[in-house]
């Protein structure tokens, strides 16, 4: 089983799935440069760093959302989180800040200052890269770099993070040069799409597992 995040994205990754279908239909599947279709591996690439950086974003709110409908009460929140909120509400203009948190307020708090994350990484269009994520998941739930569950046979953290931030920066090439961007074969898109796969699968499995070490026992599915 896997979040509803997770099913979402694998719902959107099959749009990714229609585009090398589409590839096969019009150039066939030998071997050789298909000209004219490097449009569909370019728009793949868009579209699964797009789906990728939603499922982290979606994720992050989801499992928040499970953590204040189960965990008793603020003392059970992950330390890091806990340590932001308290930095948060020292540095605060405000001196009433503190009483948002008393009785159950403090659910509300967490609340508003997910969406509060999230209006400004729009403002600022971080882009998913490995220490975006990491920040986006340490801000949200207190998750320590998430980057460091990205494992799996041949497959190392420190290889992961280098190889999403090479995709996510060719996306950004492709998305500011258009034509001019690299050239972009069939195969990039089937190894990135793979690798988005892997990473949402290990990325969903870590926040599961800090979940339900956060709410005694109540997993996120």
């Amino acid at each position: 089983m896997s979040s509803t995040a997770k099913q979402s994205f694998d719902d959107n990754i099959n749009d990714v799935t229609r585009l090398l279908q589409l590839h096969s239909k019009e150039g066939g599947k030998g071997t050789g440069r298909r000209h004219g279709l490097e449009v569909l591996n370019k728009s793949a690439i868009v579209l699964i760093t797009a789906y990728w950086e939603a499922y982290c974003e979606d994720v992050a709110a989801e499992a928040l959302k499970h953590i204040l409908r189960h965990a008793k009460s603020s003392d059970g929140l992950p330390m890091e989180l806990r340590k932001k909120i308290a930095k948060e509400v020292k540095g605060a203009l405000n001196d009433l800040e503190v009483w948002k948190l008393s009785g159950s307020g403090w659910k509300s708090y967490l609340t508003n200052r997910l969406a509060t994350l999230q209006e400004e990484r729009n403002r600022k269009l971080n882009t998913p890269k490995a220490d975006n994520i990491n920040e986006l998941f340490v801000e949200a739930l207190g998750i320590s770099k998430i980057s460091s569950s990205w494992r799996w046979q041949g497959m190392s953290p420190d290889q992961a993070v280098q190889k999403l931030d090479e995709y996510v920066t060719l996306r950004g090439d492709i998305a500011h040069r258009g034509k001019h961007s690299k050239s972009i074969r069939r195969s990039k898109v089937e190894d990135f799409l793979n690798f988005a796969k892997l990473l949402a699968e290990k990325t969903d499995g870590n926040v599961n597992t800090n979940v339900k070490q956060v709410t005694k026992g109540k997993a996120l599915w």
